[in-house]
């Protein structure tokens, strides 16, 4: 496995990949992995004849009041963990390989980037799509592998691709849970023992909506106000949005034979964690 700093180095490997017909698959990451970062890698790696991990703690997508300076990295482990899983290469750069210190471009999309994690994080999604067009850029890959846990993200990058005429393929897998349902995040380790366990009314939020989707009779207004009062009734919990949205648009109308995105975002103490669950209407 090599690790690569610079642009320069990652295309002269990729011109050699490509010269050889073999596809590439990248998995974009902001370090700090986790078994869900290591399930993008298997499916890269099934599908794919080399695989690119990218650890990039991309600066414009958080806000002057977010954890960029404090968002976890540990740069030797993650290493470790991408040469176990059979990685080809790391490319990890420096701020200043991936932003001139004047830099002036950036790209966004112009409608369902301010909704849901948008509305609270309004300048969260142009640094997304701005740091995948750049990775997309210098990588070109075949495939590019997103989870399922940051559903408006992959809707978001998805639209990129089809209006940019990107050539590579998105591929989002399905979310990785603790064993008693947590999903996992690199900022689940910011939670308290006590926040952990109130955390868990995420994962009890959507399991609840799960079934009452099964049922005969579905009234999606009464099915978000009992999942409003559940996650209210837990302690340091703070409901920042619960949205019931079509699946492919993200739009609030919803009807019948419709496929349903369960989105949750929920302070737990200061920590903000998002979920979701697709339903059938």
């Amino acid at each position: 496995m090599k690790v690569f700093k610079t642009i320069p180095e990652v295309r002269a490997w990729i011109s050699k990949v490509q010269a050889s017909n073999q596809t590439i698959g990248l998995v974009p990451t902001m370090g700090f992995l986790h078994e869900g970062h290591i399930s993008l890698i298997k499916y890269s790696k099934e599908k794919c004849s080399k695989t690119v991990v990218t650890i990039f703690v991309n600066p414009t997508q958080f806000s002057p009041n977010e954890d960029f300076e404090a968002y976890p990295r540990d740069f030797e482990r993650d290493k470790g963990l991408c040469k176990k899983a059979g990685v080809d290469i790391i490319f990890a750069p420096e701020p200043e390989q991936m932003y001139l210190s004047d830099n002036q471009t950036f790209v966004s999309n112009e409608h369902i980037s301010g909704i849901l994690c948008g509305k609270s994080r309004p300048i969260h999604f142009k640094g997304v799509t701005t740091i995948v067009t750049k990775l997309f850029n210098i990588v070109d890959p075949d495939f590019a592998f997103f989870g399922q846990k940051d559903a408006q993200q992959a809707i978001i990058i998805k639209n990129m691709v089809r209006d940019l005429n990107f050539r590579t393929k998105i591929f989002v897998a399905p979310i990785i849970r603790e064993k008693d349902g947590l999903a996992l995040s690199s900022r689940n380790k910011y939670l308290t023992n006590k926040q952990r366990k109130n955390a868990l009314v995420l994962y009890n939020s959507l399991q609840f909506a799960k079934e009452q989707f099964s049922l005969p009779l579905i009234n999606v207004d009464s099915i978000k106000s009992k999942i409003t009062e559940m996650i209210a009734s837990k302690e340091e919990c703070e409901i920042d949005y619960v949205e019931f949205v079509n699946a492919e648009t993200l739009s609030k109308e919803i009807k019948k034979g419709d496929k349903v995105l369960l989105a949750l975002a929920v302070f737990v103490g200061s920590t903000r964690l998002i979920d979701n669950i697709l339903l059938q209407y």
